[in-house]
């Protein structure tokens, strides 16, 4: 947790390309006293924002250095190639790297590829930025290769962008320093692995009064337990008494015989 006791905060970093509405919402809904901070991060700066402790979490983009961090990977996105919306490779639904040979590929210094070789022809300089690379692209002085959801973000009506299906890839995973997974960092993951509020595995205890109003409940139960048994009691001295019944009923039955036996006449010989 950050930020003073009087008014704790929940600081969530995320890259460009990372929509985090949806988890802010069911957070803000589960957690009201607790405000969520969304900080946005360039790519090369996210671990560094972690590890200096001014966002307790973060949706960064794999790889993260395991020996700190802890990372649940969520989904790896598309890659795909922009270009202008008249340039050739339109006319193809997707297209492969070696579509790619003959084309000037930009690699800005914010690239998100870990490219062992680039592909294309390298470009006279590297853009500063992603966004540097779109104005390039669109004055038609090469193409970019990004993953889909930084297309989207940066779109442009002048550029199109077509999928690289054997390109490299982007994973976008919820990170943190393994060393301070607080409990309001357990409750970020319950939200992000889809548990529900009452989930067995989630943090969150029931409230003291419901805790409470179960404990009255039970204890209600138990007089009610008790008359139970004392019916089960009452029913064996019932049977004790109709069993006394029979034996008492036997014993006259027996006293009777004899007495018949006793006053029957003597045949005279």
């Amino acid at each position: 947790m950050t930020g003073s006791e009087e008014t704790p905060s929940f600081r969530l970093a995320y890259v460009p390309g990372v929509t985090p509405a949806k988890w802010a919402r069911i957070w803000n809904e589960r957690r009201p006293d607790i405000p969520l901070a969304l900080v946005q991060v360039p790519p090369a700066e996210a671990s560094e924002l972690l590890r200096a402790g001014d966002a307790d979490a973060g949706f960064v983009r794999l790889p993260v250095d395991r020996t700190f961090f802890s990372a649940i990977p969520l989904y790896t996105e598309t890659t795909v190639v922009v270009v202008p919306k008249d340039h050739v490779i339109t006319a193809a639904e997707e297209v492969t790297l070696d579509d790619l040979a003959d084309e000037v590929v930009f690699h800005p210094l914010d690239d998100v590829f870990d490219w062992d070789s680039p592909p294309g022809e390298p470009a006279f300089e590297r853009p500063a930025t992603t966004v540097d690379a779109m104005d390039l692209v669109a004055a038609g002085v090469g193409v970019l290769l990004v993953p889909q959801s930084l297309a989207r973000l940066h779109h442009r009506k002048d550029l199109t962008y077509r999928p690289v299906v054997d390109a490299p890839q982007s994973s976008i995973a919820l990170s943190w320093p393994e060393e301070a997974t607080t409990d309001l960092v357990e409750d970020f993951i319950g939200i992000v692995r889809g548990r529900t509020v009452n989930s067995t595995r989630g943090r969150t205890q029931p409230a003291p009064e419901a805790e409470e109003g179960r404990k009255q409940a039970g204890a209600r139960q138990k007089p009610s337990g008790a008359k139970s048994g004392g019916a089960k009691s009452s029913g064996a001295r019932a049977g004790g008494s109709k069993q006394t019944s029979r034996t008492a009923r036997g014993r006259s039955g027996s006293s009777g015989s004899s007495g018949a036996k006793r006053g029957k006449p003597r045949r005279r010989s």
